[in-house]
């Protein structure tokens, strides 16, 4: 079964300089992991919330606004999409994503049709 990891966190706490670079290393070696286990399908990071763009539609008219979609203290910074034999072990790949240190992982199994 697909299961899509959605990591959030909090852009102002993520590491900086050094620190960043160091977390960008174990997410490469997770991201190996992954691929060499046979269980990654597709993953990447996201540009930082201040390229997003939202829309909604109301009345039929499209409204557009620059941001994200709501003020939250975490952001969606990125995603592996991974494929696993049931929920137990996508947490546990989830536990090793670098950013479940200081923001959070969610796990959502993917509709198969």
């Amino acid at each position: 079964m697909q299961y899509m990891l959605l990591i959030h966190s909090a852009e102002q706490t993520e590491p900086q300089g050094g620190d960043r670079e160091a977390m960008y290393e174990r997410y490469f070696a997770f991201s190996k992991e992954v691929r060499e286990a046979g269980k990654y399908v597709d993953g990447a990071e996201l540009q930082p919330t201040s390229a997003a763009t939202t829309v909604r539609v109301r009345n039929g008219e499209a409204l557009v606004t620059d941001g994200p979609f709501a003020e939250t203290k975490e952001q969606l910074g990125g995603y592996y999409l991974l494929n696993c034999n049931d929920i137990d072990e996508a947490i546990a790949y989830a536990t090793k994503i670098p950013s479940a240190e200081y923001g959070s992982i969610e796990v959502r199994p993917i509709v198969e049709r």
